[in-house]
C-alpha cells in the first residue's frame, strides 16, 4: 500500500498560518526536496564517519574499513531483539481488546485539531510503556484517524504520532536507565547500581515527562495548516485494512490438527507459562527490565489476548511485514558504531563536548553529545556503551550525581530521533508514507523539546 502516491498536493498559501506552522512548512519543503531514502541516509552517515575518522583521529583508510567490517555484525543480537520487540508490539496492538481501545480513541476525533491532539497523546502514552508499542500505536492511530477525519493533513497526523516517540527514553523501556540498574552491568565497579528510582523516577525525568506530555500535542496542533487548500490529504479508501478471514468451518468437520489450531487452550497455556516466569522474575529480581523481559511481556500478553494459534500466526505474519528495513539497515549502523568506537571518534566527540562542561552544565553537554552520537548510532544501548566510559568518569571527577548524566544521555538519544529516520521506518510502513513526508514537521518537535530538555537540565542540575 502506498497512500503517499495518491496524496493530492495543493498549492500552499501560508498567509494565514501562525509562525510555528510557517516554520514547519519551510522545513517540510526542504525535507521533501532534499531528504533521501532512509537507507541512503545510512550510507551517507557511513561515509561521513569514515572520512571523519581519518581526519579527526590517527586512523588510516585501511583502519576505518577494518573497523567498519569488525563492527558490521556486532549488533546482530540487538537487531534481533528490537525486531522481536516491534513484531510483538504490533501483534499485541492487533488483538481484539487493544484494537477496540484504539478504535474508541480514534472515534473521539471529529476535527483536524482533535485528530492531531489524540494521535499525539496516544503515541506519548504508548511510548512511555515501550518504544516498540509507541511506534506501532502511532502508525495504527494515524491510519484509523486518517479515515475518520479525511480533511486532516495526513503528513502532520503521522508526524504527530512519531513525535510522541520522543518521550520513550523517559519511560519504562529506557535503555541507559535499565542498563545501570541491572546487576553486573559494565560500569558497576565505577558507579555501582543506579536504581530506576534515581533515573526514571527522579525529579528531572518526571518534570521532563510531565511537561512534554502536557504540551507537545498542542505544539503539533499549531503546526497543522489552517486553510483546507494548504493541506495534503490522503484518500481514506487507501487506508482501509483487509480484514483477516476467520475460519468458518464447522467444528465437527475439523481435522484434529485444525482443532488444535483453533483451540483457545493452546495459546492460553503458553500465556500462563509466560506469566509464571515473569512473576518469578519480578519476585526474585524486583522491577528489573531488559529487552528480553520486555519482549516476553509482550509475547505473553499476545498469547493471553489472541483467540487461537491461527489468529496469533496471522497477527505475527502481518507484523513481520513492516520490519524488513531494520534487517537491512541496522548492520550499517553497527558498522558506523564500530568505526566511531574503535577509531576513537566517539572519545573525540563526547570528550570534546564534555571538556566544555562544569559541575552545573555536565548533564546539558552530555545531552548534546548524546543527541549528536544518536545520529550515527541510533541505538540507546549501543550509544550508551560508547558514551558511558567518557561521561561517567567525568561526572565522578566533577562530583556530579551519575544518575543525572544517565537521564541526560537517555533524553539526548530520544531527542534527535526526530531527525534520524531509522526508527520511523516501521511506523511509516504501517502509515504508508515516506520519511521525507514527515521529517520537516518533526523538526519542530526537535526544536521545541530541545529547548524544554535543555532548560530543565540547566535549571535543575
Amino acid at each position: 500500500m502506498e497512500p503517499a502516491k495518491k496524496i493530492d498536493h495543493e498549492k500552499n498559501n501560508e498567509e494565514k498560518n501562525n509562525l510555528i506552522s510557517k516554520l514547519a512548512m519551510f522545513f517540510a519543503k526542504i525535507a521533501e526536496k532534499w531528504l533521501p531514502d532512509a537507507f541512503v541516509f545510512a550510507v551517507i552517515l557511513t561515509l561521513i564517519t569514515f572520512v571523519g575518522g581519518i581526519i579527526l583521529t590517527d586512523s588510516t583508510p585501511y583502519d576505518m574499513a577494518i573497523h567498519w567490517g569488525d563492527g558490521f555484525w556486532q549488533l546482530l543480537e540487538f537487531t534481533a531483539q528490537i525486531i522481536t520487540t516491534f513484531v510483538m508490539s504490533y501483534a499485541l496492538a492487533m488483538t481484539k481488546p487493544v484494537s477496540r481501545a484504539l478504535e474508541r480513541a480514534a472515534n473521539l476525533c471529529k476535527t483536524p485539531n482533535t485528530a492531531i491532539i489524540v494521535v499525539t497523546f496516544t503515541a506519548l502514552i504508548a511510548s512511555l510503556i515501550s518504544w516498540g508499542l509507541g511506534l506501532v500505536v502511532a502508525g495504527i492511530m494515524a491510519k484509523l484517524v486518517g479515515k475518520k477525519v479525511p480533511d486532516v493533513d495526513y503528513r502532520v497526523l503521522v508526524a504527530s504520532g512519531y513525535s510522541g516517540f520522543v518521550i520513550w527514553e523517559g519511560g519504562l523501556s529506557s535503555s541507559p536507565a535499565l542498563f545501570v540498574a541491572t546487576q553486573g552491568h559494565n560500569f558497576e565497579d565505577t558507579v555501582g547500581l543506579i536504581p530506576t528510582s534515581d533515573t526514571l523516577f527522579s525529579i528531572i525525568n518526571i518534570i521532563l515527562v510531565v511537561v512534554i506530555f502536557a504540551t507537545l500535542p498542542f505544539i503539533m496542533k499549531l503546526i497543522h495548516p489552517k486553510k483546507p487548500e494548504q493541506r495534503v490529504h490522503v484518500d481514506p479508501e487507501l487506508l482501509k485494512e483487509t480484514p483477516m478471514k476467520a475460519d468458518e468451518t464447522p467444528s465437527n468437520k475439523l481435522s484434529p490438527n485444525d482443532k488444535l489450531d483453533r483451540s483457545r487452550g493452546i495459546v492460553l497455556l503458553g500465556g500462563l507459562f509466560g506469566l509464571f516466569y515473569l512473576g518469578n522474575h519480578f519476585v526474585t529480581n524486583g522491577f528489573e527490565l531488559d529487552l528480553n523481559t520486555v519482549n516476553l511481556m509482550f509475547l505473553t500478553a499476545a498469547l493471553l489476548l489472541y483467540g487461537n494459534v491461527r489468529e496469533l500466526g496471522n497477527g505475527l505474519k502481518k507484523a513481520s511485514s513492516s520490519v524488513g528495513q531494520f534487517a537491512l539497515q541496522y548492520p550499517f549502523y553497527a558498522g558506523i558504531m564500530g568505526m566511531i568506537s574503535a577509531s576513537g571518534l566517539a572519545v573525540w566527540i563526547s570528550g570534546g563536548i564534555a571538556s566544555l562542561a562544569n559541575d552545573n552544565t555536565l548533564p546539558f553537554f552530555a545531552f548534546l553529545s548524546s543527541g549528536l552520537l544518536n545520529m550515527f548510532v541510533p541505538s540507546g544501548g549501543g550509544q550508551w556503551a560508547i558514551q558511558a566510559p567518557i561521561i561517567l568518569p567525568a561526572a565522578l571527577d566533577m562530583e556530579v550525581d551519575p544518575s543525572k548524566v544517565v537521564v541526560a544521555v537517555a533524553w539526548g538519544d530520544a531527542w534527535t530521533n526526530m531527525i534520524q529516520p531509522f526508527w520511523a521506518i516501521p511506523m511509516l510502513a504501517i502509515a504508508g508514507l515516506k520519511i521525507r513526508d514527515i521529517m520537516g514537521f518533526t523538526t519542530i518537535t526537535l526544536l521545541y523539546t530541545g529547548i524544554v530538555i535543555s532548560a530543565v537540565l540547566l535549571l535543575i542540575s
